[in-house]
C-alpha cells in the first residue's frame, strides 16, 4: 500500500510546539511511565525524525543506555545529530527506510519505538518483521498512533467549512486494526494503553495554526482538497470563520488528542 504522505520539519516542529503549550498532559511522559527503560538497554527509535524521542529516552536514562535513531530523512536527522553533539550525548542516528530491510543484524535491541510514524509503512507485516527481527527475544517494541476518536473537532470544523468528506486518514484507519493484529500475530505478549490529552484554544490564532501546519504537512493526503497555494488558502479562510464562530459559541475550543500505544514483548 503506497502511503500519500509527505512530511515538513517546519510543520511538524508547529505542531508539536501546539501541543506542548495548550496540551494538559505530557505524552513523553505517558511512554516513559508506560515503558519503563533500564540503563542496560540497547535501544532503536525507528522513523526518529529529528530525535525527540532519542532525547527524551536519553533525558530518562541520565545519559545511561545505547541509543540509536533511524529515519528516512537526512534532513531531520542532520537536525537531530545537531542536537546530539551539542548535547555530547553520544547517541547514533542512521538513515533507515522502513519500507526495506533495516541495516542491523537480528537480535540486536532490547527495546525498539516508532512512535506517530509506522502507519505510513507500505507494507505492514514486512515492517513489523523487521522491527520484530532486530529486537532481542524478551525485548520489547512500542509503537503509537492516533486512535479513530482522534482530534475529532479538527475534522468536524474542516468538514463544516468545506461541505466535503474527510479522506481517510493512515494513522488513525490502520493502526488499531492492521497494525495491530499483525504485531499480535507475532508477538508473544501485547498490550494495548490509550492515552487522552484535550488541547485547550481560547483564541482562534493558534488552533488554525495547528490546522494549517496539520493540512499542510500532511499536504498529499488532503490533495483531493485543494491543488495550489490559492486553493489552500481559500480553505484556511473558509476554516478560520467555522472556528470563530464556534468559539464564540462555545466560549474554548477543545480537541482531543487520543492515541492508542502498543507495548508488545517478543
Amino acid at each position: 500500500m503506497k502511503i500519500n504522505f509527505q512530511e515538513t520539519t517546519k510543520d511538524l516542529a508547529v505542531r508539536i510546539d501546539i501541543h506542548s503549550k495548550f496540551g494538559a498532559r505530557d505524552i513523553d511522559a505517558w511512554m516513559l511511565d508506560l515503558t519503563k527503560l533500564q540503563p542496560k538497554d540497547i535501544i532503536l527509535d525507528v522513523g526518529c525524525g529529528s530525535g525527540k524521542q532519542c532525547f527524551s529516552f536519553y533525558d530518562y536514562l541520565k545519559g545511561q543506555g545505547k541509543i540509536t535513531g533511524g529515519d528516512v530523512s537526512e534532513d531531520l536527522l542532520n537536525q537531530a545529530r545537531d542536537e546530539d553533539k551539542r548535547r555530547n550525548a553520544g547517541m547514533t542516528f542512521v538513515h533507515l527506510d522502513f519500507n526495506h530491510e533495516f541495516p542491523f543484524e537480528r537480535d540486536t535491541f532490547d527495546f525498539v519505538s516508532c512512535c506517530f510514524a509506522i502507519y505510513y509503512a507500505e507494507n505492514v507485516p514486512f515492517t513489523i518483521g523487521e522491527m520484530h527481527r532486530v529486537t532481542k527475544m524478551g525485548g520489547r517494541l512500542f509503537t503509537t498512533g492516533p486512535m479513530p476518536q482522534n482530534k475529532q473537532l479538527f475534522y468536524d470544523i474542516i468538514r463544516e467549512a468545506t461541505q466535503k468528506p474527510i479522506p481517510p486518514m493512515p494513522g488513525s484507519s490502520r493502526f488499531s486494526t492492521e497494525f495491530l493484529s499483525t504485531i499480535k500475530s507475532l508477538y508473544s505478549k501485547v498490550d494495548v494503553h490509550i492515552f487522552e490529552n484535550p488541547l485547550t484554544f481560547e483564541s482562534v490564532e493558534p488552533y488554525i495554526a495547528y490546522t494549517r501546519a496539520s493540512m499542510s504537512e500532511d499536504r498529499k493526503l488532503w490533495s483531493s482538497f485543494f491543488t495550489n497555494k490559492d486553493d489552500f488558502e481559500k480553505i484556511m479562510n473558509q476554516i478560520t470563520e467555522v472556528a470563530k464562530r464556534r468559539l464564540a459559541q462555545e466560549g474554548k475550543l477543545v480537541m482531543t488528542k487520543v492515541v492508542g500505544g502498543i507495548l508488545a514483548t517478543k
